[in-house]
């Protein structure tokens, strides 16, 4: 609840009453017997007293209103680590990569010595429409010069995001042209998309990148499914590496693409929220071929979800390292002022019965410290270093033995790779030059390198790092101040290379192409390629082929 400043004088009846309202407006959610059991109104009038007392006695000047919201952050964070306040101006910016779209203009964009550089227009956007390309700088929004080191992400999306049919007047740079260019664009709604990669990795293995559970994802994947199955696809590796969740119902109708009628995707049970199964239909699109879902330490929560529900019912194989352990299931409540608490209702339960939240016991900070104890413990090398007690062991119709109580185990472990990291790799990431170098050969090469390599079919097969090249960008990162190391460059120079013919073609084409370009050097995907392919490991599992 956010009351009003002090410098109005609220009286101690007027608090009450007005918190009381909140609270009321919550009653359907708990039985008439709980309430009277958990009557809050001692409560209600010790922190309104509270308010009070520092309203009239405090020392200085306090905002009733600041004071608040502080304590609702700290009840918060003494029941769960997702239970979360968002304030009236945080709803719009949380809400948004979920909703699936936004207002603004429709340009990609990097900042690049200290100048916006357009990536790329949104198809279809308000940029695309007018002719704005990417390779293009915008050194003017609305008269005022845009450039230097007051540039920033915030400063360009406070002044390019707007609401849908006003207008904004950027001055463009192009390559070329001496003049500089108007636009006045009317923004519009920008789609977000969730699927970054959709792309053919073999002749019959189709390949989904799906980074987030957002209102637009199902009707993305079957858009890549549709397209996919029209290049020949008939098995599927669905990457869910680093998606960290999303909506709920947007997870169970994922996973009833992939499973037969009447299967019991998840099922959510609280104290106070009674069990409430969500099981799939015939609707779904895939529910004939072999699939392989990959997952790792910040695959979460709606991952976890479709993720469980393939393994549980012996549907496909979970490729990777153990998920996050995310089972919570938080529901919004609006207060008064527009604000929202996200406040966790009730456990998600995979249809084998398990829950994997993981423990949460020790606090907030520990609860997050978690990964890093899995790193130190060696599990991100070794499938052996976990050990799951038999209290949270539980089985598939195959019995197949899979654990609740701390996330997904895949059925294939896949350790952390390591093998290309060097010191030189991780400097020349940490000062971005690898994608400052791009970015620059692109502003030179662009309309050859386009008119060479048409399609990213092409660019994949004919465009190659010449030695040439290479040695520009290694000369290139020693003027920047990453010293040449031959080691470094022995140990990690074919992913140097891979990474900048993949940023290059991110920034010819789109991010799929990024990493369909980049697929060679990611060993957790060749050996989901690799491991779809055995029939013998999908017989040992008594998965579905």
């Amino acid at each position: 609840m956010k009351t009003r400043s002090i410098k109005h004088r609220i009286t101690n009846n007027t608090l009450i009453f007005v918190t009381l309202i909140v609270f009321t407006s919550l009653l359907p959610l708990m039985s008439h017997g709980q309430f009277l059991r958990e009557n809050p109104r001692a409560t209600v009038q010790k922190f309104a007293a509270m308010l009070e007392i520092i309203n009239y006695y405090y020392v200085d000047t306090a905002n009733s209103a600041d004071l608040t919201e502080d304590a609702i952050v700290a009840m918060l964070k003494e029941l769960d680590p997702h239970s979360m306040y968002l304030s009236k101006e945080d709803v719009k910016k949380a809400n948004e990569p979920l909703q699936g779209n936004f207002e603004g203009v429709g340009i990609q964009f990097q900042l690049f010595h200290d100048t916006i550089l357009v990536v790329a227009a949104v198809p279809g956007g308000p940029s695309d429409k007018l002719g704005i390309l990417a390779g293009d700088k915008i050194i003017t929004i609305n008269g005022e010069d845009a450039t230097g080191k007051k540039i920033s992400n915030n400063y360009v999306m406070e002044r390019l995001r707007g609401p849908k049919n006003s207008k904004v007047t950027v001055g463009i740079k192009r390559k070329g042209r001496k003049d500089i260019i108007d636009y006045t664009i009317v923004r519009d709604k920008i789609p977000l998309n969730s699927v970054d990669a959709s792309f053919m990795v073999s002749d019959t293995i189709g390949y989904i990148k799906l980074t987030r559970f957002a209102r637009t994802s199902l009707a993305e994947v079957k858009q890549a499914l549709q397209t996919l199955r029209k290049s020949g696809m008939k098995d599927l590796i669905l990457d869910l590496r680093n998606n960290s969740g999303g909506y709920l119902d947007v997870a169970i109708d994922l996973s009833d693409e992939f499973l037969d009628n009447d299967k019991l995707i998840v099922y959510t049970e609280g104290m106070r929220s009674p069990r409430t199964n969500y099981k799939s239909t015939s609707r779904g699109s895939f529910k004939q071929g072999r699939i392989i879902v990959m997952v790792n330490e910040g695959s979460a929560s709606a991952s976890e979800i479709v993720a469980g529900a393939i393994q549980d019912w012996d549907r496909g194989l979970i490729l990777g390292r153990r998920s996050f352990g995310k089972g919570l299931v938080q529901r919004p409540f609006n207060l008064p002022d527009s604000s929202v608490v996200r406040l966790t209702t009730a456990r998600y339960y995979t249809p084998s019965g398990r829950c994997i939240q993981k423990p949460y016991d020790n606090g907030t900070e520990d609860y997050y410290a978690d990964l890093l104890k899995r790193f130190e413990h060696g599990e991100f090398v070794s499938a052996d270093s976990i050990k799951f007690p038999d209290s949270i062991k539980y089985y598939t119709p195959s019995k197949r033995i899979v654990y609740g109580g701390g996330g997904i185990m895949p059925d294939v472990f896949i350790p952390i790779d390591t093998a290309a990291n060097s010191k030189y790799y991780s400097d020349l990431f940490r000062k971005g030059l690898l994608n400052e170098y791009t970015i620059d050969y692109l502003d030179k090469h662009r309309a050859e390198l386009k008119r060479k390599y048409p399609t990213i079919t092409d660019f994949k097969k004919n465009f190659t790092i010449t030695d040439e090249l290479f040695e520009d960008f290694l000369a290139f990162a020693e003027k920047n101040e990453v010293p040449r190391d031959e080691e470094g460059i022995e140990r990690s120079g074919k992913e140097i290379k891979t990474i900048i013919k993949g940023l290059i073609a991110r920034n010819m084409f789109d991010v799929s192409a990024y990493f369909e370009v980049i697929s060679p050097i990611d060993r957790e995907l060749m050996q989901a390629i690799k491991s779809i392919q055995d029939d013998a490991l999908f017989r040992k599992l008594s998965i579905a082929m």
